[in-house]
């Protein structure tokens, strides 16, 4: 069951999301302030996998702060936008996700594992998560700050090799044994070629997960 944390402030007016919330078999936490989400945030028991932002409730510049602190805090934010008012909707708002009410609890919690998806990425077994990147290696999945990344299919076996063992130093010879086979015959140079290239899909001038071991290999950072 997912747990979510309402961010509104005008109580009985809610009523009927409150019972959707329910009729989608939520827990629900209720409050007007970001310092509260931020509270609930700070312990693995009462962080909240969603919050849903009541557009009505706040003036678009306090909305716009409201959901830039929810991501800074890694949690998904859904505005919740009334249908007789959507036309005025204010994409600068940028939730990850934003849903018209009055909502049925089917589409709530459909839009809601939507969002946590795009923050967090897939939900499996041998997730490995490195700083903002994702790997998903039981359905190849990679993610990059939310950004779904298309990777080669030996793009990708380099990536959970590497990723799976932070700080240990492979030499090209090991990379191109355990990737590409003790009788592949292109030699280390296509090793260069596929680190190159997948730095240049998931790294950028703030991410940087790839290290060179000058004459001897590569290495995957030890994100602390």
């Amino acid at each position: 069951m997912y747990s979510v944390f309402l961010l509104a402030n005008h109580g009985n007016g809610l009523r009927p999301l409150l019972e959707t919330i329910s009729g989608a078999g939520l827990s629900c936490r209720f409050g007007s302030e970001l310092y509260q989400v931020e509270e609930a945030a700070g312990s693995p028991q009462t962080k909240p996998d969603a919050v849903l932002l009541d557009v009505e409730s706040f003036p678009p510049a306090e909305g716009q702060e409201m959901v830039a602190g929810c991501r800074g805090l890694k949690v998904p934010v859904l505005a919740v936008v009334p249908a007789a008012a959507v036309e005025a909707y204010d994409p600068a708002l940028n939730p990850d996700e934003f849903i018209l009410s009055p909502v049925q609890p089917g589409e709530l919690l459909a839009r809601i594992r939507q969002a946590i998806y795009r923050v967090s990425g897939p939900a499996g077994a041998q997730l490995l998560k490195i700083g903002d990147l994702v790997i998903d290696p039981e359905r190849y999945d990679v993610l990059m700050a939310g950004r779904r990344v298309s990777l080669t299919y030996k793009e990708f076996q380099l990536l959970v090799m590497l990723a799976s063992n932070p700080g240990r130093v492979y030499t090209r010879d090991v990379l191109l044994s355990q990737v590409w086979g003790y009788d592949y015959l292109g030699g280390t140079r296509t090793v260069d070629v596929h680190v190159r290239r997948l730095r240049s899909k998931i790294e950028d001038p703030d991410h940087s997960f790839v290290e060179t071991i000058w004459n001897v290999g590569y290495r995957f950072k030890a994100i602390a």
